[in-house]
């Protein structure tokens, strides 16, 4: 588990592995980044309350880098990445083991389950869980079992994480992605499995979810620019809706100034038919709930919502654009540094 200012989340997060009930010998490996929240202070408080808990350094503060680290710490032939925000099913364990043994797969995820305390998070997290807001992967629910592009944070054995080498620490973001091309380009299976589920909890703010996905879609346009069409077709559509928000603004100061006009104007109002496509899309989840999960929603929520899905599909798309023309360089989640989180009841 690799942990960075998580003074909010990580025993909870903790308490959940503890609890997992599997047969044979446990441990849980935090690898600690300069969390400036009292977040070091409560780790080595858990692991002096339990010996199962272990601790390592991880001074970079980059997730695969703290991954690394905590794998190569750990004693035992199966690696289960777990999360500082997010909490395991009970049983969660146990069932992944059973489908590895099973299925025969070298890596095996499930369902990442968001969900929220807030009506900010509560928005994020329906987004999260469904297809018009992340693009409908496998591990964010409806897909049937079987063998997938990827799996959410993954249980692992460990011979095959030796054979092709770990995570790659250049990768700041989608190292998960990265790790699960290679696994299957060496021949294994990565495997998904419905009935595993992982509880997550989103960013807590507007701005930190910005910074969040425009990280995120940074470092997918550089696996673009590294992997080509290995990458899916879903990962272009964000950025698709960003050049458009450009040639809109474009067209339109054209036509106001007079540059554009008569036939050619007409014409050029064409770009503006997406961007009318998209905008009542956001009102029909936002006010409606089309494309998510039913259930009740607050009116803050639903009001949330209007302001989210653009901003998940902006910053992301904004940031792919990046990764992909001057690739990502140091770019680093930024929205998981600085002040304390909002707390869980």
């Amino acid at each position: 588990m690799p942990v960075l200012n998580e003074i909010d989340y990580l025993e909870h997060a903790v308490r959940s592995v503890l609890a997992q009930d599997v047969d044979g010998p446990t441990e849980l490996v935090l690898a600690l980044g300069p969390s400036s929240d009292g977040t070091t202070e409560l780790a080595r408080r858990l692991a002096a309350a339990d010996d199962r808990v272990r601790l390592v350094e991880n001074p970079q503060a980059h997730i695969p880098v703290g991954l690394n680290a905590a794998i190569r710490a750990s004693r035992h032939p199966t690696v289960i990445r777990v999360d500082a925000h997010s909490e395991l099913s009970p049983g969660y364990a146990r069932r992944a083991l059973e489908t590895l043994r099973r299925t025969g797969a070298a890596n095996v995820g499930g369902v990442m389950r968001a969900d929220g305390r807030t009506p900010f998070q509560s928005a994020v997290a329906r987004l999260y869980n469904a297809p018009v807001g992340l693009g409908g992967g496998a591990y964010h629910g409806g897909a049937p079992e079987g063998e997938a592009e990827s799996a959410y944070l993954g249980v692992m054995r460990r011979d095959v994480l030796d054979e092709v080498g770990l995570f790659d620490e250049s990768i700041r973001r989608g190292e998960d992605w990265e790790l699960n091309l290679r696994i299957r380009q060496a021949g294994h299976r990565v495997w998904f499995d419905p009935e595993l589920s992982v509880t997550y909890w989103p960013r807590e703010s507007w701005s930190r979810l910005a910074r969040q996905f425009r990280a995120t879609g940074a470092w997918r346009g550089e696996l673009v620019r590294r992997y080509g069409r290995s990458n899916s077709i879903r990962f272009f559509a964000p950025p698709a809706l960003v050049v458009l928000l450009a040639l809109a603004v474009v067209v339109g100061i054209l036509q106001l100034t007079g540059v554009l006009h008569g036939l050619v104007a007409v014409l050029a109002s064409v770009v503006y038919l997406p961007l009318v496509a998209y905008a009542v899309l956001v009102l029909a989840v936002g006010l409606g709930g089309a494309g998510i999960a039913r259930g009740r929603r607050s009116l803050r929520e639903r009001l949330w919502t209007l302001a989210v899905l653009p901003t998940m599909h902006i910053a992301w798309g904004l940031g792919f654009l990046t990764g992909v023309l001057h690739g990502a360089g140091d770019t680093v989640d930024a929205s998981r540094l600085g002040s304390r989180n909002t707390p869980l009841p």
